[in-house]
């Protein structure tokens, strides 16, 4: 089988959560089959695997629109795209779709890093439900990385076609492993994602005025302007400081000292820090949301999200050497029910099915015309 994986949503020099998914399951792909990645910029080749490429046009482009044309020509079977926007309009070849969440629907300001037309049609897009369900019907399958997205794409009837989840997992382990258990943390928490309104960071720094003597790492980027706006809610006296980016060294050095991991957000589709975070033997503190709970089970402490003295109280409990030893070593535990060669298998797998459906099509209708084809010219002899 020919496999084709859309990496065009690969970040430049820094990976997001959408542009690592991707390249960890391109990595992963590349030891069951032959990959071939798309591409629009050389630079994004930094951060993905070495395998062969095809460079084309951007996905933010107007030429999306056509971009079957171009794949058209590369003969794939089946083409994999971690995002549900790629076009698909003369495609002659199988599609599987990723939706990663369904939170703009509730959310709908759109991420900074698009162009300002972008998040216009991005907005108008989260208004209604028909243009999603338009793209997603468009393709074979569709893929999502948790069963809650799964079962929210279900409830609001985003799509006909199968969802397969092929769930996200953490980096492997960096070179020292897991932290020690037994070493006490220092008095820090770490945040890591994005600044937007339902990631509930507020509350998070707001938190910080229960606890003297703690500092608050913000890890990500973060626009200018909402920096100033949570600066201005730092409680007097608390320990606050924006990183605005760190390399993958300096966020697993970061979570080797920390007492926890915190994330207060509202609504995701996956979680992905909190697996990176207890991988490396960090304990978590999250929100009590459906998808936090199916990716921590009972190895994350769930506080209500809009209290700030809980979240306080439960960092507090880790404090005892025992309570966070415990915490430490069940979210390594956790961390491995997590695997990128099982997502791959799982990719393969869809990817096959398709084909074959395609292939059993084909041969339908290509029965059926030779059928007709027959009783036309036995038609045409009377």
């Amino acid at each position: 089988m020919r496999l084709l994986v859309d990496a065009r949503f690969t970040r430049i020099g820094r990976h997001d959560g959408i542009s690592r998914y991707g390249a960890s399951l391109i990595a992963a792909l590349s030891r069951h089959t032959d990959v071939v990645m798309l591409i629009h910029d050389e630079r994004q080749l930094e951060l993905l695997p070495d395998v062969p490429w095809v460079k084309v046009s951007s996905p933010l482009s107007p030429a999306e629109l056509l971009i079957a044309g171009t794949v058209n020509r590369l003969k794939p079977d089946v083409v994999f795209c971690p995002m549900q926007t790629m076009g698909s309009f003369g495609r002659r070849y199988g599609l599987i779709l990723t939706l990663h969440d369904t939170i703009y629907y509730e959310h709908p300001t759109p991420p900074g890093f698009l162009p300002a037309p972008v998040r216009l049609l991005w907005r108008l897009y989260h208004r209604a439900y028909w243009p999603q369900r338009l793209l997603l019907n468009r393709a074979d399958a569709v893929a999502t990385v948790s069963a809650t997205t799964a079962a929210a794409i279900t409830r609001l009837r985003l799509t006909r076609r199968p969802v397969t989840v092929i769930g996200n997992a953490p980096q492997p382990a960096s070179a020292a492993g897991p932290r020690d258990p037994r070493v006490s943390p220092e008095r820090s928490l770490v945040y890591m994602g994005a600044f937007l309104p339902y990631k509930n960071v507020e509350t998070l720094v707001a938190a910080m005025g229960h606890l003297p003597g703690y500092t608050l790492h913000l890890l990500s980027r973060v626009p200018p302007v909402r920096r100033q706006e949570l600066s201005a809610a730092v409680p007097d006296g608390a320990g606050v400081v924006f990183h605005d980016g760190v390399s993958d060294e300096e966020y697993t050095d970061l979570l080797h000292r920390a007492t926890a991991l915190v994330t207060l957000s509202q609504a995701e589709g996956y979680g992905l820090p909190l697996v990176e975070a207890m991988a490396e033997g960090t304990p978590v503190i999250a929100s009590d949301i459906p998808i936090f709970r199916e990716v921590g089970a009972d190895a994350v402490r769930y506080v209500p999200p809009t209290d700030p003295a809980a979240v306080a109280a439960v960092v507090r409990e880790l404090e005892d050497p025992e309570a966070f030893a415990a915490a430490s070593t069940r979210g390594v535990q956790r961390a491995a029910d997590f695997d990128w060669d099982a997502s791959a298998r799982t990719l393969l797998a869809l990817a096959e099915d398709v084909k074959r459906q395609r292939d059993e099509r084909g041969a339908a209708s290509g029965a059926a015309s030779g059928l007709l084809s027959r009783v036309a010219a036995r038609i045409g002899r009377r």
